[in-house]
């Protein structure tokens, strides 16, 4: 017995050494798929940057990188870039679906990645950085000719500006080394840069300028495999043939990201979030303005931290909102328009590199001053209507009010005051029946004088 229970048990160990592999192996043949849809911004690197991380733990063999995108943000870009290249697991970048595009920053990603493809209908290039701290479109056409005056680039302005010319460079400078890397015809990707190229899916084919076009993930995954690329420093074959594809959803978070890293929602959510903390503050134990207003604060204030955003810009936006909060309670003209004019010269500053998807849109910019003015102007009024009206309640409300004396001895005594008997006293002398007046209030105890008619039209006010 004891012999068979050793031999049983030395069969079950071979039997499992020898199927551990071949199920572990199994496990891993899976290609991961994540779509960048979209201007490239903060929520796009995140998805990245999960993909890779996911990719990386379950050791998939590769992860496609469907790109569609107008472009985006210089840093959100160069973010991902450099995610690709640390990357441990192959990145497959596809253009896709048929009538997208990787323009702009998306052309500079596809140069990134260890394999570019491009279904048929799609394009890619127009890589010239369009928006650097507010100043003009950067020139096209070659360093040779960028002091001449008479030069125009895309936009039709005057080329030849020493800070465009140092951005060009530096994009021409990334793509070329990251064509160098990949083997690709970097002489075209300067091209992109300078003269905003494009190119259709075929014609970049050609041009060497991706590996080939495949019409779906299966013929992509067909076409990779057996290719050999360098990752992380590495020469990996590609053996992708037949891999099933498991797309990655983005998480809630991402989602989130994607839409608070709209400037315009994070001013709106900074908005809202100012007035719903001034509005607990005004009328404490709503607790609902004040809950929600703090949380859009965060959220705005959170959003702007990702953006490259200009602080002078934020600055005086904060400073209009503070004017016209002030407005609001002190009505004067003068603060309500410099509060407006604030907001909106900040508005127009606040971002310090715009790029497709992140601009800022007066569409919402325009009414968010014009709504957050009249909302000023209108408690304002209410404001300045209550202080000019006479009191109705409290001791001040009192003062005038004509008082019928009930009992009086020695200049103290009884009124009906407002259907209430009071303690009263009086200054001068006055009996019972003598109509007087109340001028003051204290310790419940009604100061009267007599009424005289024709000095007040009878002083009734209440």
């Amino acid at each position: 017995m004891t012999f068979a229970r050793t031999a049983l048990f030395a069969v079950a160990f071979v039997v499992a050494a020898v199927l551990s592999p071949f199920s572990s192996a199994g496990s891993e043949k899976v290609a991961l798929l994540a779509a960048i849809d979209g201007a490239i911004g903060p929520a796009s690197s995140k998805q990245l940057e999960e993909a890779l991380d996911t990719a990386a733990k379950r050791n998939a063999a590769v992860l496609i990188l469907e790109i569609d995108t107008p472009g985006g943000l210089v840093t959100s870009m160069r973010e991902m870039i450099a995610d690709i290249l640390a990357s441990p697991v192959p990145v497959i970048g596809y253009v896709a679906p048929a009538g997208g595009h990787a323009a702009s920053a998306g052309t500079y990603i596809l140069y990134a990645t260890h394999v570019a493809a491009m279904a048929p209908g799609t394009n890619l290039g127009a890589a010239t950085p369009v928006e650097i701290g507010g100043l003009p479109s950067l020139p096209g056409g070659d360093q040779g000719d960028k002091g001449k005056d008479d030069q125009k680039n895309a936009s039709g302005r005057p080329a030849g500006d020493a800070m465009m010319a140092k951005v060009t460079n530096d994009a021409v400078a990334l793509i070329r080394s990251l064509a160098e890397l990949r083997g690709r015809n970097g002489d075209w990707g300067e091209k992109a840069v300078r003269e905003a190229a494009s190119l259709s899916a075929n014609a970049a084919q050609q041009e060497h300028v991706i590996d080939f076009v495949a019409r779906d993930t299966t013929e992509l995954l067909q076409l990779a495999d057996g290719r050999t690329v360098d990752v992380a420093g590495r020469k990996v074959v590609l053996a992708t043939r037949g891999l099933p594809v498991e797309t990655l959803e983005p998480g809630w978070f991402i989602r989130l990201l994607a839409v608070i890293t709209d400037p315009n929602t994070a001013v709106v959510l900074m908005l809202v979030g100012v007035y719903g903390i001034v509005f607990e503050f005004t009328s404490p134990g709503a607790v609902a303005p004040g809950v929600i207003g703090t949380i859009c604060l965060v959220l705005g204030l959170y959003a702007l931290d990702l953006l490259p955003i200009n602080f002078t810009g934020l600055a005086l936006m904060l400073l209009g909102i503070a004017f016209l909060v002030i407005e609001a309670f002190n009505p004067t003209v003068v603060l309500g328009l410099g509060g407006v004019a604030a907001f909106l010269f900040g508005a127009t500053i606040l971002l310090r590199v715009e790029g497709p998807g992140f601009t800022m849109s007066w569409a919402v910019i325009g009414p968010a001053a014009a709504l957050t003015l009249g909302l000023a102007l209108l408690t304002g009024t209410y404001v300045l209507a209550a202080r000019r009206n006479p009191p109705r309640v409290g001791r001040e409300a009192m003062r005038g009010l004509p008082a019928e004396i009930l009992d009086w001895q020695g200049g103290e005594g009884h009124v009906l005051a407002w259907g209430e008997r009071w303690r009263a006293r009086a200054d001068e002398p006055v009996a019972v029946g003598d109509s007087v007046e109340v001028t003051g209030v204290g310790d419940l105890v009604l100061t009267v004088r007599r009424r005289h008619v024709a000095g007040n039209g009878q002083g009734e006010t209440g």
